[in-house]
């Protein structure tokens, strides 16, 4: 998968012959579908990442089987302290996830965990990898939870083991962290999710801010997901028929639109009380998932820690851009803490670490260090100080309300394409373009001095529509004295789910509801002489899938319909900082040599006709010691703004692997079509295998599923 409206392979400055390869996507990195080819280097202090004064051990790497109860057996990697005393026990922090560890380069956390006495856990998820059995059927399965508490027990009985074991990871393997802590094994003592979400429903991938989306993260996974075992890719029936064959999770998801026991029960914002181990997050203002460490940190009754950097969806000493931070430290020091109870300080320090964004220019990605600041706070931050800012008739953001009335809006369902980011999060383009094409604008005076705000700005509107479904996206964006204007964050709401403890209902055509949309969490110093901007919108595309019905929408301000923006401000204090130690550099890896890529992301309007089309493209390519895996992804979605029931998505992706011998060549490659009418959503899906270029499988699905209020 790739960034849309980021540049493929981007280096930094210095070292890059000793940098790390990341890849900054919404599920972590799937093999050969993202940027693999951006290779970063901290700005910050580096020193090589091996054994000595910074870690006791030397580490020895393992590969093992995990028998399951049912025969299958998971793969594991397990790196290991080497050089202790024979008879020494060591902790395990467990990494659990579905995207082929075999097929990514040697891991420099859980080396640096080993080299600092804990032994990092690598496993494959069933049926992905080089794991045995059947595909999974979709994301945090009740089989791989199941398979999870098996894979804790195993892990907590090894001859090696103390008997305590830790989870960490990124994305899903931070999804799942939480889950398993929700099912609590009772080897699992605490657990690190990074960059991942309590509520499946409205904050996930599948349904951003409770409406359809469809990203590059699912196109690439569906795909993926087909592929047979690393490193011997079997062809044979049985392999075919367990991964091939598995239906794409795509389709598993298309008719689970609304919030509901499903979503429920794999959520942790429904009882936070479901965790009662300790828990230490890590989020990034520029990540997708950044709310629901917030929320972690209010509402959980245990031990919590949490840092959040200016960072996308990637390991904070690789990010880029940075300023980069030596985390993993920050992990050894939490899981020697609650495994192997050592009293490292970390628990005496305030609960969050925060970095606090400042202005910067000109907006987008083109940035070696994010300016701000490090803080250690309490949250919620007892400090914190509303102010409100009133719609007005003269579209101001102000102090004081001033007369009444309303704006009208003409529903613009193509609104949001040169939006440039695949959810609420990652760097974007200047928002002049975006904020022209549909949108309602208010903007204050120029500040009269700097304005901190730190947590979730609420916005409050008024509103109707003249038609039974409506959405409203609200976006709070700093406009320079030049006029560039950069987006600082966002968020939509569904008006059939404007109340989220009730079923979805319609509106009724002209009637004015109060709305509630709660933007995402963000940090931001608003410049002394700048200006803070709101935009509304009825659509976001293709970041949300539209409303079928062409209308205009109304806000109301003044008198009794107050429409207004609420700033979480912070006035100053003097607060210490956190300190973290300097970055250290993983090696070059032996097993995976990273070969370039390449991302575009294009949009063509044809002001005449109304239609606008977006075509996303990417490339990626790796050596591995069995060969090499190239990959091919295209999206295209388009639009017509006077038929938006009939919005389409069209993707082509495919993965080709070339084995070492140059014997066999396959190619797995996957097309969907999505697409819609007043009442139903369209599916199709159709997969196919060749090998040395004749098709030896091809599989199909196809649904039919009415529009549940979307």
């Amino acid at each position: 998968m790739t960034l849309d409206g980021e540049k493929a392979g981007r280096q930094s400055r210095s070292e890059v012959s000793a940098a790390v390869p990341i890849c900054r996507s919404i599920r972590g990195c799937i093999s050969g579908l993202m940027l693999a080819a951006c290779i970063l280097a901290s700005s910050a202090t580096v020193v090589p990442l091996a054994a000595g004064p910074r870690g006791a051990y030397g580490v020895r790497i393992e590969k093992a089987w995990i028998p399951m109860s049912d025969g299958v057996r998971l793969s594991a990697t397990l790196y290991m302290p080497d050089g202790g005393a024979p008879e020494a026990k060591y902790s395990t922090v467990l990494n659990y996830h579905p995207y082929r560890k075999d097929e990514r380069s040697t891991s420099g956390t859980d080396r640096y965990l080993a080299a600092h006495g804990l032994v990092g856990a690598v496993v494959d998820i069933r049926g992905t990898g080089s794991s045995e059995g059947k595909a999974i059927e979709y994301e945090y399965s009740d089989i791989e939870q199941r398979d999870g508490l098996e894979v804790i027990e195993w892990l907590s009985k090894q001859p090696w083991s103390t008997g305590n074991v830790g989870m960490r990871g990124l994305s899903w393997s931070g999804f799942n962290s939480i889950h398993m802590a929700m099912r609590k094994p009772p080897a699992l003592k605490a657990i690190m999710p990074n960059m991942a979400s309590d509520d499946l429903f409205y904050d996930d991938v599948h349904y951003w801010d409770g409406m359809v989306h469809h990203s590059t993260w699912e196109q690439g996974f569906d795909v993926s997901l087909a592929r047979s075992r690393t490193p011997d890719f079997p062809t044979d029936e049985e392999a075919l028929a367990q991964r091939f064959d598995s239906p794409p999770p795509t389709l598993f998801y298309i008719d689970k639109q609304r919030d509901s026991p499903y979503w429920d029960g794999r959520s942790l914002n429904t009882d936070y009380s479901a965790i009662d181990i300790p828990t230490m997050m890590i989020g990034g203002w520029y990540d997708g998932y950044r709310d629901s460490l917030f929320r972690m940190l209010e509402h959980m009754d245990v031990p919590v820690k949490a840092i959040v950097g200016p960072w996308t969806h990637t390991a904070p000493h690789s990010a880029n851009p940075g300023p980069r931070i030596e985390w993993r430290n920050e992990i050894v020091r939490f899981f020697d803490h609650w495994l192997n109870d050592k009293d490292t300080g970390l628990m005496d320090e305030p609960p969050l670490s925060v970095f606090v964004r400042n202005w910067y220019a000109p907006p987008g990605t083109d940035l070696e260090d994010v300016p701000g600041q490090w803080r250690l706070e309490e949250w919620p931050l007892p400090r914190a100080e509303p102010r409100e800012l009133y719609l007005t008739e003269g579209k101001t953001l102000a102090d004081a309300e001033a007369g009444a009335g309303h704006h009208e809006l003409e529903y613009r369902p193509s609104m949001g394409a040169e939006y440039g980011s695949r959810w609420w999060g990652n760097f974007t383009p200047d928002q002049r373009s975006v904020d022209a094409k549909g949108s309602l604008v208010y903007e204050t005076e120029p500040l009269t001095e700097d304005l901190e705000i730190l947590g979730n700005p609420m916005v409050m509107l008024y509103a109707s529509a003249s038609a039974p479904l409506a959405n409203w996206f609200g976006r709070l964006s700093n406009v320079a004295p030049d006029g560039s204007v950069t987006l600082v964050t966002g968020g939509g709401l569904s008006g059939a789910r404007r109340d989220p403890t009730a079923e979805p209902t319609a509106l009724e055509p002209g009637k004015v509801y109060p709305l509630e949309l709660e933007l995402h969490v963000t940090s931001w110093v608003f410049p002394k002489d700048h200006k803070i901007r709101l935009a509304i919108s009825n659509a976001f595309f293709p970041l949300n899938w539209p409303t079928p019905y062409p209308m205009t929408t109304s806000l109301y301000f003044g008198s009794d319909r107050l429409s207004k923006l609420v700033l979480p401000t912070v006035p100053y204090e003097d607060r210490p900082e956190p300190e973290f130690l300097p970055v250290e550099l993983n090696p070059p890896s032996a097993d995976v040599k990273y070969l370039g890529g390449s991302s575009s992301r294009n949009v063509d309007r044809d002001e005449e006709s109304g239609r606008t089309r977006i075509s996303v493209h990417s490339t990626s390519a790796a050596d591995y010691p069995w060969g090499r895996r190239t990959s091919d992804q295209n999206l295209i979605y388009d639009i017509d703004d006077d038929r938006p029931e009939a919005a389409e998505l069209h993707s082509d992706n495919s993965i080709t692997i070339l084995l070492e011998d140059g014997a066999r060549l396959l190619e797995y490659r996957g097309w969907m079509d999505f697409e819609g009418d007043h009442n139903n959503f369209y599916y199709r899906y159709r997969r196919t295998l060749l090998e040395n270029g004749i098709q030896i499988r091809e599989k199909q699905w196809e649904k039919t599923v009415p529009r549940d209020h979307h």
